[in-house]
């Protein structure tokens, strides 16, 4: 098996969601094995901040990794488009709390890593793991889920009482050849914009949240319509959910052999069933370990 990384840098600037605050981000080739982190350059040290799930401190709204003051809040668009491009290896650098926004999907850093390429790493141990048995998360009727299935597939479904977005759901296969699942990827599920909806806005102001969102880089619901047409896919929301819930899996490091079914979830629903994988992943460990030692004896 290989591993990707860069065979460029990448750079952009934009202003985050909830922070309202401008920040520059560089991506920078990574060795081998390292997988993607952040590193905040504006603080003291250079703080490394690992994608992964153990790093996961918040998740209103976004996904936010980090511990008290060194953190970097929504990273799951850029986390997103790194892992659906197939990049595996990756330094981030960020000189401040939250990755831009950009125009409220992971268009931008698709084109981008499109542009410069990738240059394969190659490594040993890196077979992706199959799920074995179902996994379940759930909140009231909301839930995550990853099936034992032949191929990686993502699925979402989401109601609205909001006529213009209503009931909707969408799949979408992540397959094994690698420039196959990159244009997909960055055709279908990419270009997917951050939403909201119109009367929660102004609470969500009040309580120190989308200091950053506008009608530029979020669409935006009422009973009405939509405020800022056109849409990009008839059911861009739903496609969006599942860039999000792309993002928030990639924490794992690699995506297990699985159907990822989602209805009406969240980001902590998403990590909470990330974290359900690893503890599957271990305790299949635990037991081989403990059927070899047996054998042993």
């Amino acid at each position: 098996m290989q591993q990707h990384t860069l065979a460029e840098e990448i750079t952009e600037i934009g202003v985050g969601l909830h922070s309202g605050v401008s920040t520059q981000v560089r991506i920078l080739p990574a060795e081998a094995g390292t997988g993607r982190y952040f590193v905040r350059v504006d603080l003291p040290d250079l703080p490394i901040i690992p994608a992964q799930v153990a790093a996961v401190s918040h998740t209103v709204l976004s996904t936010q990794l980090g511990k008290g003051e060194i953190y970097v809040r929504t990273v799951e668009h850029l986390l997103a488009a790194l892992s659906g491009m197939g990049v595996d290896n990756a330094r981030i650098e960020i000189d401040g709390p939250e990755v831009p926004l950009l125009d409220g999907s992971a268009s931008v850093w698709t084109a981008n890593i499109a542009q410069v390429g990738l240059v394969s790493q190659p490594v040993n141990n890196q077979v992706p793991k199959a799920i074995t048995e179902p996994i379940w998360v759930y909140e009231g009727d909301a839930f995550v889920c990853a099936l034992p299935a032949p191929e990686t597939r993502f699925s979402y479904g989401i109601d609205f009482d909001l006529p213009a977005i209503g009931n909707q759901w969408h799949s979408w296969s992540l397959t094994t050849e690698l420039k196959k699942a990159s244009a997909s990827f960055a055709a279908e599920i990419a270009p997917a914009r951050t939403f909201g909806l119109l009367h929660q806005i102004e609470h969500l102001q009040k309580t120190g949240l989308i200091k950053g969102g506008s009608l530029d880089n979020a669409l935006v619901c009422g009973p009405e319509g939509w405020l800022n047409p056109p849409l990009r896919f008839a059911n861009e929301p739903v496609r969006h959910k599942i860039l999000d819930l792309v993002g928030d899996l990639s924490l794992l490091g690699t995506f297990p052999i699985a159907h990822f079914l989602a209805y009406k979830a969240s980001h902590n629903l998403h990590i909470q069933l990330a974290q359900r994988i690893l503890d599957f992943g271990l305790r299949l460990l635990s037991e081989t370990l403990r059927e070899r030692s047996v054998e042993r004896f």
